[in-house]
C-alpha cells in the first residue's frame, strides 16, 4: 500500500527576474507530485514579478509576498518565507532553475529512505559524465566519483598540477577549504551524505528551519549563504544530496550584483565558510587557502584575456579587494560544532 505523500511547500526567493519566476512556476504544471503550495517571496522594488504571478493559471497554488525593504536580501527573504511556510517539509528553488518532473517526488522518497535526515539536495544536471573501469588512475584531465568520470576544466587541472586538488568528497569541505561543490557528484539516482548542499535546490525538515535561521551576514545577493547553514546543520542531522531529484539551472543575469562585488563576495564570503567550518586551521591549510584563492584571482585575469574582459578583470579586481578585507579586518565566523549525531 503506498505511503501518504508528505506535504511539501516551496520557497521561491527572487529579485528582479518576472521571467525566470514565470517559467519555474509554469513548470510545476508538469510535476508529478507537485507541492502543496508556492511561496513567491519577492525582493524587487517594483510590481514586474507581481504582475507575472498573478497573471498564472496555477494561481490556486500560489501565495505572492512583495517583502519591506528591512527583509530585502536572500537570506531574510528565506527567513521571510519560512515563517510563512505551512507544511513539514520547506523546499527552495533558485527562480532560475527547472526542476524535471520527478523532482518533489524523488526528494519526498529521499526523506522517506533516510527517517534522520534534516535536509535533502536537488542534483543540477550539468557537463557530460561517463562510466569507467574504477581500476587505474585517471588523468589529470578528468575527475572521478566511483566509476563515473568527467572532464576538469582548466581550473582544477592546474589545482591538481600545483598539489592544490581537493582531498574530500563532493560536498564536504577540505581542511583548506575550496572543496568540489556537489556538482562534481555523478548522475547515479544514488543519495550521497553531505555536509553542504546548494541552497537552490534544497529541501529541509519543518523543525530544523525552526532551530536554525539563514545567517543575516550575507547581505543582499547571499553568496555562500547555503554553505554556512548547511555545515550549521550537518553538525547535528545527516543530509543527503538526492541525483535522482534532477533539475536544470539557467544562470539569469538579472538580479546579480556587478563583477567587482562579485569577486569580493566571492572571497569574503569563501573565507568565512571556510573558517565557520574549520576555525583553527594549521598553518599548511592557510597557505593553501589563500594559494588557491590567488590562482582563481589569476585564472580571472585569463578568462578576461579571453572573452569578457570587463566582467573577467572586475571580479578579478573585486577578489584582490576581498583578500585584502582579510588581511586588514577579518570577519569572525562562527564555529561550526563537531558532528553529535553519529
Amino acid at each position: 500500500m503506498p505511503q501518504p505523500r508528505e506535504p511539501l511547500s516551496l520557497i521561491v526567493c527572487t529579485y528582479r527576474r518576472p521571467l525566470a519566476v514565470r517559467r519555474l512556476v509554469d513548470s510545476l504544471n508538469g510535476q508529478i507530485a507537485p507541492p502543496e503550495e508556492v511561496l513567491v517571496i519577492d525582493g524587487s522594488e517594483d510590481t514586474s514579478t507581481e504582475t507575472a504571478v498573478r497573471e498564472m493559471e496555477t494561481l490556486a497554488l500560489v501565495r505572492y509576498f512583495r517583502v519591506p525593504p528591512e527583509d530585502r536580501g536572500l537570506t531574510r527573504q528565506r527567513n521571510y518565507g519560512v515563517a510563512r511556510a505551512r507544511s513539514g517539509i520547506v523546499a527552495f528553488l533558485d527562480d532560475d532553475t527547472i526542476p524535471e518532473p520527478g523532482y518533489f517526488e524523488e526528494i519526498r522518497a529521499c526523506f522517506r529512505r533516510h527517517p534522520d535526515a534534516g535536509g535533502v539536495g536537488g542534483y543540477i544536471a550539468g557537463p557530460r559524465w561517463w562510466r569507467v573501469d574504477p581500476g587505474g588512475k585517471p588523468s589529470v584531465g578528468v575527475f572521478r566519483c566511483g566509476d563515473w568520470e568527467r572532464r576538469e576544466d582548466y581550473r582544477w587541472r592546474l589545482r591538481k598540477l600545483l598539489r592544490l586538488d581537493s582531498d574530500s568528497p563532493p560536498g564536504w569541505m577540505p581542511h583548506f577549504g575550496h572543496g568540489r561543490s556537489v556538482t562534481f557528484l555523478p548522475p547515479d539516482g544514488n543519495d550521497y551524505p553531505v555536509e553542504f548542499m546548494f541552497g537552490g535546490a534544497s529541501a529541509w525538515r519543518r523543525e530544523i528551519l525552526d532551530r536554525h535561521k539563514f545567517s543575516t551576514y550575507f547581505e543582499g545577493y547571499g553568496l555562500y549563504e547555503d554553505l554556512s547553514f548547511s555545515l550549521q546543520v550537518s553538525r547535528t542531522v545527516p543530509l543527503y544530496v538526492c541525483t535522482a531529484a534532477r533539475l536544470a539551472h539557467r544562470h539569469d543575469e538579472g538580479g546579480r550584483p556587478n563583477s567587482f562585488l562579485y569577486g569580493r563576495m566571492v572571497v569574503r564570503n569563501g573565507w568565512y565558510v571556510w573558517r565557520q567550518r574549520w576555525p583553527h586551521p594549521s598553518v599548511p591549510d592557510r597557505l593553501r587557502w589563500w594559494a588557491i584563492t590567488l590562482l582563481l584571482t589569476l585564472c580571472r585575469f585569463v578568462d578576461a584575456r579571453q572573452g569578457g574582459l570587463r566582467r573577467g578583470v572586475g571580479e578579478a579586481l573585486g577578489r584582490i579587494a576581498g583578500a585584502m578585507f582579510i588581511v586588514i579586518d577579518a570577519p569572525r565566523a562562527p564555529s561550526s560544532p563537531a558532528v553529535v549525531y553519529e
